[in-house]
């Protein structure tokens, strides 16, 4: 590996410890229940494709300090997509730095395959905590339809969430029942 790439992971470690710890952590640290515009920014920062961060992990911290699972799905998704926003437009400015690296043949192989299965692999890396951040770079890359990226991102970012919060709701009330 190369100076340069180690020198930008270890910018983007730092970045995510920064970012987590000035927010997250120091209202755990001051004793003070997590409030959502520290769940916003980590969940927001998450979801950049050059920060990963463990960020489904959340959804149930915050759930567990009492706040409304409805406000987290919705604040998640919609900082889910923010990001993912921010990565696609990162990813179509690079299209044509791309295309010259790869070729015109190769390109026009893989936004094939990109146009046939690209709504189902976003919907699908989205849904799963797969690096959905990466999918919607890739998206932009190829200039894959914004509209359409969204909308599936948009469901897969609900289902996952609606899902993660079933889970801890079920287990917490599995856990407390009286044997």
């Amino acid at each position: 590996m190369n100076r340069s790439r180690v020198l930008l992971i270890v910018l983007a470690w730092l970045v995510t410890i920064v970012l987590v710890s000035s927010t997250l952590g120091r209202e755990i640290y001051a004793g003070r229940s997590p409030g959502l515009g520290s769940f916003a920014l980590v969940n927001f920062a998450g979801y950049l494709f050059f920060l990963v961060m463990p960020i489904e992990a959340l959804v149930p911290i915050y759930e567990a300090e009492g706040h409304a699972a409805g406000t987290l799905i919705m604040l998640a998704v919609i900082t889910g997509l923010a990001g993912q926003m921010i990565d696609y437009l990162i990813g179509r400015a690079l299209s044509d730095r791309v295309l010259g690296y790869i070729g015109e043949k190769r390109f026009e192989r893989f936004n094939t395959k990109i146009e046939k299965w690209g709504g189902w692999a976003i919907l699908l890396f989205n849904f799963l905590p797969l690096s959905s951040p990466n999918m919607l770079l890739v998206a932009g890359m190829t200039r894959y339809n914004m509209l359409r990226a969204f909308a599936f991102s948009s469901l897969g970012l609900t289902g996952k969430y609606v899902m993660i919060i079933y889970i801890f709701d079920l287990t917490a009330w599995w856990t407390s029942r009286t044997p």
